[in-house]
């Protein structure tokens, strides 16, 4: 574990994320396992509970969509795979619904503390609805925090998944609320003679110099007659 596991403090965006070794209902499990893929850790504060409950059956219908976008799902509660093997069989056996992730038996709470799922001063050791979207190189690239009353969007993770990908793979930014096949948001320009060219630039649409937009041609991959005669 990392000093944020040792000091109890938070996890920060684009450092590595805390690493983890633990039990869950599909066999052991670390972080390093999802090297080269990406990874969403989600927490709920236990088993058995009505929000969790309709949180799982999301992801779990959303499941195969995260999973062509070369992501994987893990859950978490402080709780232990015994109780996490009958919630998930009453999930399927009353909502017809099979949860096809991992989910962490963490009693021990070494991995809620080191990502920060415990607030402090909290009167149990509930975790709180904490979501981390961890990359393929293993760094921390999102979190969102939400209270026990309250359930996440999935819809929303899928989103900022894509967004996330987006923006590495064609170093950009997104605006609000942006969906694939939107125009994206181009980085503005750090000089005075690059912000005239971003104005003149026709691929582009500027409202003015720090605000500019383009839309992105996502095409497939093309491997030329010649490309692959070389590696033949």
């Amino acid at each position: 574990m990392d000093n944020a596991t040792s000091t109890g403090g938070m996890p920060r965006l684009n450092e590595p994320a805390p690493e983890f070794e633990a039990r869950t209902t599909h066999g052991p499990r670390k972080l390093a396992d999802y090297r080269g893929r990406w990874l969403i850790l989600f927490s709920h504060p236990s088993d058995f509970t009505p929000v969790c409950t309709t949180e799982f059956i999301g992801f779990a219908k959303a499941y195969d969509r995260f999973r062509e976008l070369n992501c994987d799902l893990i859950g978490l509660s402080i709780d232990s795979v015994f109780s996490h093997l009958a919630w998930v069989d009453s999930i399927q056996q009353n909502f017809g619904v099979e949860i096809p992730f991992p989910i962490i038996d963490d009693l021990s709470m070494r991995v809620a503390h080191a990502y920060g799922m415990i607030q402090p001063g909290a009167s149990d050791t509930a975790a709180v609805r904490t979501t981390f979207v961890i990359d393929p190189e293993g760094r921390l690239r999102a979190m969102a925090y939400y209270p026990m009353s309250n359930g996440r969007s999935v819809e929303e993770f899928l989103r900022l998944l894509e967004a996330l990908q987006t923006s590495d793979r064609h170093k950009v930014a997104t605006p609000e609320a942006w969906r694939p096949g939107e125009d994206v948001i181009v980085p503005p320009p750090a000089t005075a003679a690059a912000a005239h060219e971003r104005l003149a630039d026709d691929s582009c649409a500027c409202t003015d110099w720090y605000y500019c937009t383009k839309p992105l041609e996502e095409k497939p991959a093309v491997v030329e007659t010649e490309t692959v005669a070389a590696l033949a």
